[in-house]
């Protein structure tokens, strides 16, 4: 049943179903033998024997004989040891009940079950709307939506139900993407034909990785967005210790929050709070020989300095903006620096975070970023967080990603 059900909004939902069924069954049960022994007391006040007068003739047998005989000594034996058959309407319901007749309720039980019956609907509500708070708390969507891929191609697709190419039509995907070539503008010349020219759109300075110097300042963390990080945690960590212990043994210790202060004034920028919760417990992946760091989609988890340090090289990398039109939007091109990268695979492509729309996404080295990270859309670090919780406890894949378990360290195959 835990495999089944992995939301704690379904659970506590079931939880209260169940409550609010068995009140509901004991006080049928009970209204039940109220009515049958009201029954039975009206057929023994019927019972007695009629008075007739002398003059109406001779007075007949009462009650009458039994039109299939009267039953004997051992049958009326064998029939009171007997249980209540199942496919008897009126006494399937006794087969829950008592052989003894059991007295009414009294008023203080009738309270203690409408109190009973009070808290498993409140419990109820109240699970209610702590995921309806989860989620306005964390994100502004709903957590793992999944989408198609952004992507025109250009050329007849590959076969993606073939054996061994579904990596490859992966890649194809992102390589014909159908973006527009900025750096060519077509010119027509004398003959009438085209050439091209010298890109035309302004190339500015990125202010996101230039910012200004501040002292650093610790912010407060909601208590909330911590409990709620940290049970994920726990759920990953049980995960880990018990299926891939050399995994586990990668988790690194709880960051400081000084550190963090000091890497948000450095890049100018704040950690979004699931974020800084996740770094609080564990701060990034430790090294273990021959073993792969934890983390989320086949990266490593990075570590506050690692954060820090990834994001000025990116910004030395790539420290412009390109101007004009929709092209100076800072999620259409390669990096940005409002983007905070908290995985690395060692290959040059890092998971990011967006601190002002705190949705996840990724950037590779060939010169790409996507917010469809897998396939799908992940609207916050958090729902990247429990969307992995749930993959390693029931087995499925976020988008393409699946996790397994391969000589008891984690291992994320595309499908």
């Amino acid at each position: 049943m835990r495999r089944v059900i992995t939301s704690r909004m379904a659970w506590l939902a079931f939880s209260a179903a169940v409550v609010a069924a068995t009140v509901a069954m004991i006080m049928r049960s009970r209204r039940r033998e109220s009515a049958r022994r009201s029954v039975l007391q009206d057929e023994a006040d019927s019972s007695f024997p009629i008075q007739v007068p002398a003059e109406s003739g001779p007075v007949s047998q009462w009650p009458p004989a039994p039109i299939l005989g009267t039953p004997t000594a051992e049958e009326l034996k064998r029939h009171a040891t007997a249980g209540p058959s199942v496919f008897d309407r009126l006494a399937s319901s006794a087969v829950f009940r008592s052989r003894e007749p059991r007295k009414p309720l009294d008023n203080a039980a009738r309270r203690r079950l409408t109190r009973w019956g009070g808290a498993g609907l409140a419990l109820l509500l109240l699970a209610a709307g702590a995921q309806a708070l989860e989620s306005a708390v964390f994100s502004k969507g709903t957590g793992v939506e999944a989408v198609g891929y952004p992507y025109e191609i250009q050329q007849e697709p590959c076969d993606e139900t073939a054996a061994g190419l579904r990596v490859t039509c992966l890649y194809e995907v992102y390589e014909l993407r159908n973006v527009p070539d900025r750096d060519y503008v077509p010119q027509p010349t004398r003959d009438g034909e085209t050439q091209g020219v010298a890109p035309t759109h302004e190339v500015t300075a990125d202010a996101d990785c230039r910012p200004q110097s501040a002292e650093p300042r610790v912010r407060e963390l909601s208590a909330k967005v911590t409990r709620a990080v940290n049970r994920q945690w726990r759920r990953i960590e049980a995960w880990l210790k018990t299926n891939a212990p050399r995994t586990h043994r990668t988790l690194g210790k709880p960051g400081k929050a000084g550190s963090i202060a000091a890497a948000e004034a450095e890049m100018g920028l704040h950690f979004p709070d699931d974020l800084r919760a996740s770094l609080l417990r564990h701060d990034g992946t430790v090294f273990v020989k021959d073993t792969w760091g934890f983390g989320f989609l086949g990266d490593s988890n990075l570590s506050v300095r690692q954060i820090r340090d990834t994001w000025r090289g990116l910004c030395e990398i790539d420290g412009e903006d390109d101007g004009g039109g929709e092209l100076s939007d800072p999620r259409t091109e390669w990096w940005d620096g409002r983007m905070v990268p908290f995985g690395a695979n060692g290959s040059g492509d890092h998971l990011v975070v967006d601190s002002v729309k705190r949705d996840v996404g990724d950037t590779d080295h060939e010169g790409s970023m996507s917010f469809t990270p897998g396939g799908i859309r992940i609207r916050s670090y958090y729902a990247l967080l429990k969307a992995t919780a749930d993959a390693l406890e029931t087995g499925r894949s976020i988008g393409y990603w699946k996790p397994k378990v391969v000589a008891g360290e984690v291992d994320w195959e595309v499908l």
